[in-house]
């Protein structure tokens, strides 16, 4: 894939820069992401997420992300701008999200896959995010 096409997958489940109008639906995608309700996102319930986000993008249902399939996603990011200085940063995590190697990334891998700036927002290691970390993860 191309990085500019990863910025736009990246960004949208790995809770990329979000402006001040985007918090409401931040945290309509929190709630929904909390299946237990405890108020914290557990890096499971990322995952789970991610696999459902796999899903609607995954048009073709051939369990690969195509180029075409990604085009069609930045549609879902209207508005959304990623700063350039981030683009070698996401295609470094594109190819860790790669883990087979093949240069095309399966439901297993993108699923799988907790972004770096998540697992740095997880300040006690817990593996999950709670309020206060997502809010200090939302100012950085």
């Amino acid at each position: 894939m191309r990085s500019g096409m990863l910025a736009v997958v990246l960004t949208m489940i790995g809770m990329g820069a979000a402006s001040a109008a985007d918090g409401q639906a931040l945290r309509q995608m929190f709630r929904q992401a909390d299946r237990n309700g405890d108020r914290a996102l557990q890096f499971t319930e990322i995952q789970a997420a991610r696999a459902a986000l796999f899903d609607r993008m995954d048009t073709n249902g051939n369990g690969l992300l195509e180029s075409t399939e990604v085009e069609a996603a930045r549609g879902m990011q209207q508005g959304r701008r990623i700063p350039a200085a981030s683009l070698e940063d996401l295609a470094a995590q594109a190819a860790r999200m790669d883990r087979n190697g093949d240069g095309r990334i399966a439901r297993e891998e993108f699923a799988l896959f907790i972004p770096e700036r998540l697992l740095r927002a997880d300040a006690n290691g817990d593996r999950s995010l709670s309020l206060a970390e997502l809010r200090a993860l939302r100012r950085q």
